[in-house]
C-alpha cells in the first residue's frame, strides 16, 4: 500500500490510524478555533495522528436556506489561521472548479466530495492542485468503482490519494455501511478512510435537512477501526443539538476522549496481528 507523509506523521501502510475531524461547517471563527484547540489537545494526549476539518462552504445542503458556511474567501483565510496558529494540518471540501487554485493554496488535504466524485474534469482539477486529495466514495458507487476515480486522480501525476468510505444509499432517506468495502478499497493500494459521522446520516431525513443516527458512531468506528482502516473522519461539535449543520450525526466533544482511546486500543491489536500474519497491504496479499 502506498504511503502518504504529512509533517510529522503517515498514513497508510499499516501505520497507527490517523483522525480527521472537526465541525462540519465553520459557524464561526472562535467556535471553530476552539474546537481544533481541543482536538490538537486530544489527540496529542493520545498519541493519534490528526487532521483538522471543517468546510467553508456547504454547497450540497438540503434546503435552499440552510447555513452554508463564511464562503471561501473568509473561510480559508479562518482555515489558515488555524494551520499557522496551531500547527496543524487542515481539510475542506471544494464544490467548484473556481474555488480549487485559492483552496490549494492554504488546504493540506483537499476533499472532492460524494456527489461529485463522478465528475471526470473536477476530479482530476483537483488532483492536479491538491498537496492531497481525499475522495470521498459517492453513496451510490460500488466499492471496486473506485478504481476509476483513482485513475482518474493518477492522470493528473498525483498519487497522494486517500479514499473515504461513507456508507451506501440503502432506499430512500438511509444510509448501510457493508463493512466488506473496507478491505476491497485498501486492495487498491491507497489509504483508506471511514467517515463514521456521515454513514449515519439518514440523507433528507428531516424533512428541510438531513437527520442521523448519532448514537450509532462508536459501533461504527470500532467495527471499520477492527477492520484495518488507515484512519477515522468525524465530525464533532461541542454541541450537536444546535449545531447549524448536521448535528444530528455529528459526535459531542465530551464523547471523543474516551472513545478514541478504546479505538486506540483496538488499532493497536489489529495492526500488530496484520504485521505478525505477514500481511502484505499491497493487494491483500498474505505471505506469512
Amino acid at each position: 500500500m502506498s504511503r502518504i507523509e504529512m509533517e510529522g506523521f503517515e498514513i497508510g501502510a499499516a501505520r497507527a490510524f490517523i483522525l480527521v475531524a472537526g465541525p462540519c461547517v465553520i459557524e464561526d471563527e472562535s467556535k471553530t478555533r476552539d474546537i481544533a484547540v481541543f482536538l490538537k489537545e486530544l489527540t496529542i494526549r493520545l498519541d493519534i495522528p490528526f487532521i483538522f476539518k471543517a468546510s467553508y462552504d456547504k454547497a450540497n445542503r438540503t434546503a435552499l436556506d440552510a447555513y452554508r458556511g463564511p464562503g471561501l474567501i473568509e473561510g480559508l483565510r479562518i482555515l489558515g489561521k488555524i494551520k499557522d496558529t496551531l500547527k496543524i494540518p487542515v481539510l475542506s471540501d471544494v464544490h467548484r472548479f473556481e474555488e480549487i487554485g485559492p483552496a490549494s493554496q492554504v488546504l493540506d488535504v483537499m476533499q472532492v466530495p460524494a456527489f461529485l466524485c463522478r465528475q471526470t474534469d473536477f476530479v482530476i482539477e483537483v488532483a492536479r492542485k491538491a498537496k492531497v486529495v481525499n475522495v470521498k466514495k459517492g453513496q451510490f458507487l460500488a466499492p471496486w468503482d473506485m478504481k476509476h476515480v483513482i485513475e482518474k486522480a493518477l492522470s493528473a501525476g498525483n498519487d497522494r490519494i486517500m479514499i473515504t468510505e461513507r456508507g451506501t444509499s440503502f432506499g430512500y432517506n438511509n444510509l448501510v455501511t457493508d463493512f466488506r468495502c473496507l478491505p476491497i478499497l485498501r486492495e487498491m493500494g491507497y489509504p483508506v478512510i471511514f467517515d463514521a459521522t456521515h454513514s449515519v446520516q439518514l440523507p433528507g431525513g428531516a424533512g428541510a435537512s438531513s437527520g442521523g443516527q448519532r448514537d450509532m458512531v462508536p459501533t461504527l468506528a470500532r467495527a471499520a477501526v477492527a477492520a484495518g482502516v488507515d484512519g477515522l473522519f468525524m465530525e464533532v461539535h461541542p454541541d450537536p443539538d444546535h449545531a447549524l449543520c448536521d448535528g444530528p450525526n455529528s459526535l459531542s466533544l465530551n464523547d471523543l476522549p474516551d472513545l478514541l482511546a478504546m479505538l486506540k486500543r483496538i488499532d493497536r491489536i489489529v495492526k500488530k496481528q496484520e504485521e505478525n500474519s505477514g500481511y502484505v497491504q499491497n493487494g491483500g496479499i498474505f505471505d506469512g
